[in-house]
């Protein structure tokens, strides 16, 4: 029986490999990677038409470089089925970076002592005791963390990314009275549904909108007046369209209005607020410590048409934003690559002194 068990997994280890590589040359992402295996060119700007000739529709990317005045990158197209060519300033969908902003709003109302991050759910929204489970342990440090266990709407049965997302409510009753998926603190495990229940945590604590509180609290001091809460805000002809893989529709006036997923902005005005936000200019010192405790400095977005990735690299002291107006068909496997090489592209030349 020993020999038998030996015998397998000799073979298994001969044969494995030659599976591997059949899988990938016969479904190979190959934009990905041969965007991967290219070499690597001189300048961002070479990147980023190579991007787009590898099947990116329509690409922009902001450049800050500490001592260096920000740059802007783009090609591809605006629109192509108008064949407008890509605009650096053009909006963009931004879908998940929005946390970013919600999780500084919520850091700044707990320094004021108007939200406390050991505040349960189920006090700061009583009518979901019951509905949601563990609603009496699940902290507001938690629902920033990922750490409720509470189910991603997303994955729910129901959920249709193709469906306008116009009321998050919506989205909300399709985990209500759904088990956790694990215990409150047990581990991180992204869930949208965490911001959309920050989103409504705020809106109650403050009587308004907290996107209204995030234009007066950050985006006014910052100077930042072409960032939008909602595509309900903003001039159509003013956002880049997306496409889908596999859809004919432009994906432009696809609602998704749910906290967490719902801002709009151009790469420079994203640029400036992860500049801020990692340089100390947006927080206090207690606040800094406080979100320190909470939550990332970067994050990646991704609503069907529309990806994004927004960063900050220390060593190079360089924020780096990327939007990408195609998914689908491994195009997030093409925009993350390109983005990576844009940074190793930036790390070069700052070796360089360029």
């Amino acid at each position: 029986m020993k020999a038998d068990k030996k015998r397998i997994i000799r073979i298994l280890r001969i044969v494995m490999p030659v599976v591997a590589i059949v899988c990938v040359v016969t479904l190979p992402p190959w934009p990905g990677i041969k965007a991967w295996l290219a070499p690597l060119p001189d300048t961002v700007q070479q990147q980023v038409d190579d991007a787009a000739h590898d099947g990116l529709d329509g690409i922009i990317v902001y450049v800050d470089q500490g001592g260096k005045p920000p740059r802007l990158y783009a090609a591809g197209w605006k629109d192509a089925a108008h064949r407008v060519p890509a605009d650096a300033h053009a909006l963009f969908k931004i879908a998940s970076i929005s946390k970013l902003y919600i999780a500084v709003a919520t850091v700044k109302l707990v320094h004021q002592h108007v939200l406390s991050l050991d505040d349960t759910l189920a006090e700061r929204l009583p009518e979901l005791a019951g509905r949601i489970q563990n609603a009496d342990r699940i902290t507001l440090r938690m629902l920033l963390q990922h750490r409720s266990g509470i189910p991603n709407f997303v994955d729910a049965d129901g959920f249709d990314w193709g469906q306008r997302q116009a009321d998050p409510h919506d989205n909300l009753k399709l985990v209500l009275d759904q088990p956790a998926d694990f215990a409150p603190g047990a581990r991180r495990e992204y869930s949208n549904t965490n911001y959309l229940l920050l989103g409504a945590i705020l809106d109650r604590a403050l009587g308004y909108s907290h996107q209204r509180y995030i234009q007066r609290e950050i985006l006014k001091p910052l100077g930042l007046t072409h960032t939008y809460g909602s595509l309900r805000d903003v001039n159509l002809a003013d956002l880049a369209s997306g496409h889908q893989h596999g859809v004919d529709a432009d994906m432009k006036t696809l609602d998704f209005e749910t906290p967490g997923g719902s801002m709009v902005a151009t790469a420079r005005d994203v640029g400036v607020f992860v500049r801020a936000l990692n340089d100390g200019t947006l927080l206090s010192p207690d606040e800094q410590a406080l979100y320190a405790s909470v939550y990332q400095y970067g994050h990646a977005g991704w609503l069907p048409g529309y990806q994004s990735i927004a960063r900050y690299y220390q060593d190079i002291d360089t924020v780096v934003v990327e939007f990408a107006s195609t998914t689908g068909d491994n195009k997030e496997l093409l925009t993350n690559v390109v983005y990576h090489r844009i940074v190793r592209i930036l790390r070069r030349q700052s070796k360089k002194g360029v």
